[in-house]
Protein backbone atom coordinates (compact mmCIF):
# COMPACT_ATOMS: atom_id res chain seq x y z
CA UNK A 1 0.00 0.00 0.00
CA UNK A 2 2.91 2.16 1.00
CA UNK A 3 3.66 1.91 -3.03
CA UNK A 4 0.48 2.93 -4.56
CA UNK A 5 0.77 5.87 -1.92
CA UNK A 6 4.15 6.89 -3.43
CA UNK A 7 2.98 6.44 -6.66
CA UNK A 8 0.17 8.58 -6.14
CA UNK A 9 1.83 11.35 -4.23
CA UNK A 10 4.51 11.57 -6.97
CA UNK A 11 2.02 11.59 -9.52
CA UNK A 12 -0.07 14.37 -8.01
CA UNK A 13 3.27 16.36 -7.60
CA UNK A 14 4.10 15.49 -11.54
CA UNK A 15 1.04 16.84 -12.23
CA UNK A 16 1.18 20.13 -10.19
CA UNK A 17 4.99 20.79 -11.44
CA UNK A 18 4.27 20.37 -15.70
CA UNK A 19 1.15 22.59 -15.12
CA UNK A 20 4.15 25.32 -13.89
CA UNK A 21 6.56 24.77 -15.79
CA UNK A 22 3.97 24.65 -19.38
CA UNK A 23 5.27 27.39 -20.97
CA UNK A 24 2.38 28.83 -24.09
CA UNK A 25 1.22 31.88 -25.63
CA UNK A 26 -1.96 33.55 -24.64
CA UNK A 27 -3.78 35.81 -27.29
CA UNK A 28 -6.62 37.97 -25.79
CA UNK A 29 -8.81 40.26 -27.48
CA UNK A 30 -11.00 42.82 -24.94
CA UNK A 31 -13.26 45.21 -26.05
CA UNK A 32 -13.50 47.61 -23.37
CA UNK A 33 -16.81 49.67 -22.93
CA UNK A 34 -16.45 52.45 -20.10
CA UNK A 35 -18.96 52.47 -17.70
CA UNK A 36 -20.57 55.33 -15.98
CA UNK A 37 -18.72 56.00 -13.24
CA UNK A 38 -20.27 58.29 -10.02
CA UNK A 39 -17.46 59.75 -8.18
CA UNK A 40 -18.56 62.85 -5.71
CA UNK A 41 -15.69 65.25 -5.54
CA UNK A 42 -14.49 66.47 -2.15
CA UNK A 43 -16.27 69.13 -0.43
CA UNK A 44 -14.78 72.33 -0.72
CA UNK A 45 -12.75 73.37 2.17
CA UNK A 46 -13.47 77.23 3.68
CA UNK A 47 -11.16 79.24 5.60
CA UNK A 48 -12.56 81.99 7.32
CA UNK A 49 -9.82 84.83 6.77
CA UNK A 50 -8.35 85.93 10.79
CA UNK A 51 -9.62 89.69 11.61
CA UNK A 52 -7.94 92.39 10.54
CA UNK A 53 -8.26 95.19 13.31
CA UNK A 54 -7.08 98.68 11.78
CA UNK A 55 -7.30 102.31 13.80
CA UNK A 56 -9.25 104.80 12.43
CA UNK A 57 -7.50 107.62 11.12
CA UNK A 58 -7.75 110.79 13.22
CA UNK A 59 -10.51 113.54 12.01
CA UNK A 60 -8.68 116.75 12.42
CA UNK A 61 -11.40 120.09 11.68
CA UNK A 62 -9.03 122.84 11.20
CA UNK A 63 -10.71 126.71 11.26
CA UNK A 64 -10.21 127.95 8.08
CA UNK A 65 -11.54 128.44 4.50
CA UNK A 66 -11.43 125.75 1.72
CA UNK A 67 -12.39 126.08 -1.39
CA UNK A 68 -12.08 123.74 -5.00
CA UNK A 69 -9.94 124.20 -7.90
CA UNK A 70 -12.89 125.72 -10.06
CA UNK A 71 -14.10 128.38 -8.01
CA UNK A 72 -10.14 129.44 -7.25
CA UNK A 73 -9.51 129.09 -11.21
CA UNK A 74 -12.53 131.06 -11.82
CA UNK A 75 -11.64 134.10 -9.23
CA UNK A 76 -8.20 133.67 -11.62
CA UNK A 77 -10.42 134.32 -14.81
CA UNK A 78 -12.23 137.44 -13.20
CA UNK A 79 -9.07 138.76 -12.12
CA UNK A 80 -7.12 138.63 -15.04
CA UNK A 81 -10.14 140.02 -17.18
CA UNK A 82 -10.28 143.18 -14.77
CA UNK A 83 -6.74 143.70 -15.05
CA UNK A 84 -6.95 143.13 -19.00
CA UNK A 85 -9.99 146.13 -19.20
CA UNK A 86 -7.85 148.60 -16.57
CA UNK A 87 -5.09 148.06 -19.06
CA UNK A 88 -7.23 148.95 -22.53
CA UNK A 89 -9.30 151.46 -20.29
CA UNK A 90 -5.78 153.31 -19.78
CA UNK A 91 -4.12 153.24 -23.35
CA UNK A 92 -7.71 154.36 -24.59
CA UNK A 93 -7.84 157.02 -22.01
CA UNK A 94 -4.23 158.14 -23.05
CA UNK A 95 -4.84 158.36 -26.57
CA UNK A 96 -7.69 160.10 -25.96
CA UNK A 97 -6.17 162.60 -24.61
CA UNK A 98 -3.69 163.12 -26.96
CA UNK A 99 -5.91 163.60 -29.24
CA UNK A 100 -8.04 166.09 -27.23
CA UNK A 101 -5.99 167.85 -24.94
CA UNK A 102 -4.59 169.82 -28.02
CA UNK A 103 -7.78 170.79 -28.42
CA UNK A 104 -7.86 173.71 -25.55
Amino acid sequence: MRKILAIGLLAGAAGLISGVAEARVDVGIGIGLPWPAVVAPPPPVYYEPAPVYVAPQPVVVAPGYYDDWQARAWREQQWRERRWREREWRERHRDWHRWHDDDD
